[in-house]
């Protein structure tokens, strides 16, 4: 039958371009992932401009972020429904417009609602850029790839603080978002012919319209609290209210997915053993890692004396790391399985957070990047054979909402860690009579002291993400249409 050999052929063709497609998927999330810390640097700067408070200029940065996890999951349900490449791609022109938007701006509104569409555009490859790796590579290539799409999340991640500081002090703010229309418009244009040619599910589901609802309102909810619940107080009314709106609306929302044949979230990918602990284990891993992003500047500045370039260059050491060894064990995953990958990797993130703990006043550049060195090692043992795991143990009908899910761990991940960070280590400043902020002026003892108390909780998550992770062996396998 004629009509039934073309998406076989499709794949063919993709499985010989493989290395190309995997290459536009690397500039997808490198972009939208740098973008989500390179607009850090420019806040003091779009304040001037824009003639706003930082504090009401920080939405820059809070609008993108909870737009993404808002977002995520719907725009794999929606991939599954109209394909995967074709709303990768269309990624690629919403957030080139958003962007070109951003560096028109001239009120903070206009700038905010601009960030929302670039968000929008973000989710779209984010929640696509796995599922399309692990529809078009083999089980033999696949933990290889993800490895490299891991690199670049991390990347991405960690150097746009540095990259967002020489294109602003350079050419000006509006400079950190002219840089993607091009290389978004490129990433569309090569998309269009080296991408594989999808077809939409061959089923009309209807689109869960009330799911997405609940479900983005509830994840605003909980982010938001998260992120200001340590200035508001813990036990504030504005805290305990949004985490109970957010629980409720979250709660609300399972029960609706439930019961409907076609929900927007299918929960039955948590009955598969490798999909549900890869991403407990995924979850607890970033809010661990996210510790040391906001708590390692600070122990540097202002305990060390670094300036903020020396410290930059120190907090390359852990993306480096990872850059060389993620794909490296994503390659050796696909020939032993992830189980002693993801084990190790969490092991030696452990590891690292414990010896933090043997860092004193007196340590060196060096000394510091040698301990983040562990912690690009053992991220990069962890998390290629987990997405490997992950993704590999789906229906290849749901690669886009597992994609969404994962890409959302991830991100829930990243807030959950800076919170908790830095409530524990205001909490333990102050109860040593520091104070509850970090602010230049307090001694250095009772600083480190506090991140001690940081470092030894984020160490005992990474031991409970092993324990979660190690429960994916002995589960079934997935089938040989799961795996190809």
């Amino acid at each position: 039958m004629p009509h039934s050999s073309k998406p076989q052929e499709s794949l063919g063709s993709a499985a010989a371009n493989k290395w190309l497609i995997l290459a536009n998927l690397c500039i997808g999330t490198f972009m939208s992932t740098l973008d989500g810390s390179i607009a850090n640097v420019a806040l003091p700067t779009i304040s001037t401009t824009v003639h706003a408070p930082v504090h009401d200029v920080q939405w820059v940065l809070t609008s993108y972020l909870l737009t993404i996890c808002a977002t995520l999951p719907i725009m794999g349900k929606l991939s599954d429904l109209l394909g995967r490449s074709r709303v990768y791609n269309f990624g690629f022109l919403l957030f080139a417009a958003g962007s070109a938007l951003c560096a028109w701006s001239g009120t903070l509104p206009l700038l905010i609602l601009s960030r929302i569409i670039q968000a929008l555009g973000a989710s779209c490859l984010m929640t696509n850029s796995q599922a399309i790796v692990a529809e078009v590579f083999t089980s033999g290539d696949r933990g290889r790839a993800l490895g490299i799409v891991g690199t670049m999340v991390s990347v991405g991640s960690l150097t746009g603080p540095g990259i967002g500081g020489v294109l602003v002090d350079h050419y000006g703010w509006p400079s950190i978002f002219w840089i993607n229309v091009p290389i978004g418009l490129i990433g569309f244009a090569a998309g269009l012919f080296i991408l594989p040619k999808d077809r939409a599910a061959g089923r009309r589901e209807p689109f869960d319209v009330a799911g997405s609802i609940l479900f983005m309102a509830g994840i605003v909810s909980l982010l938001y609290t998260l992120s200001n619940a340590q200035d508001w107080g813990w036990s504030s009314a504005s805290s305990v209210t949004g985490l109970t709106a957010a629980g409720l609306l979250l709660v609300v929302f399972y029960l609706w997915e439930r019961r409907l044949a076609h929900p927007m979230l299918d929960f039955g990918l948590y009955r598969i053993r490798a999909f549900a602990t890869g991403n407990v284990a995924a979850l607890l891993s970033f809010v661990a890692l996210f510790c040391i992003n906001v708590m390692m500047p600070f122990y540097m500045e202002d305990v060390l004396g670094f300036s903020p370039e020396i410290t930059g260059y120190t907090m390359m050491m852990n993306p480096l790391a990872m850059a060389i060894v993620a794909p490296l064990s994503g390659w050796l995953s696909d020939r032993i399985g992830p189980n002693l990958l993801t084990t190790a990797g969490l092991a030696v993130n452990a590891l690292g957070f414990a010896l933090l703990n043997t860092l004193g006043a007196g340590a060196s550049a060096w000394q510091v990047g040698a301990h983040l060195v562990l912690f690009g090692i053992g991220g990069g043992l962890f998390q290629s054979p987990n997405n490997s795991s992950v993704m590999g143990s789906v229906p290849k009908p749901k690669l886009g909402i597992a994609g969404g899910l994962n890409a959302l761990v991830r991100n829930v991940g990243m807030v959950t860690g800076i919170a908790l960070s830095v409530s524990i280590y205001s909490t333990r400043l102050s109860q040593l009579g520091g104070g509850s902020r970090m602010a230049p002026g307090v001694s250095a003892d009772l600083v480190i002291s506090a991140l001690h108390a940081v470092f030894w909780t984020a160490a005992g998550i990474c031991v409970l993400a092993l324990l979660v992770s190690v429960r994916r062996m002995g589960g079934s396998k997935p089938s040989p249409q799961q795996a190809s």
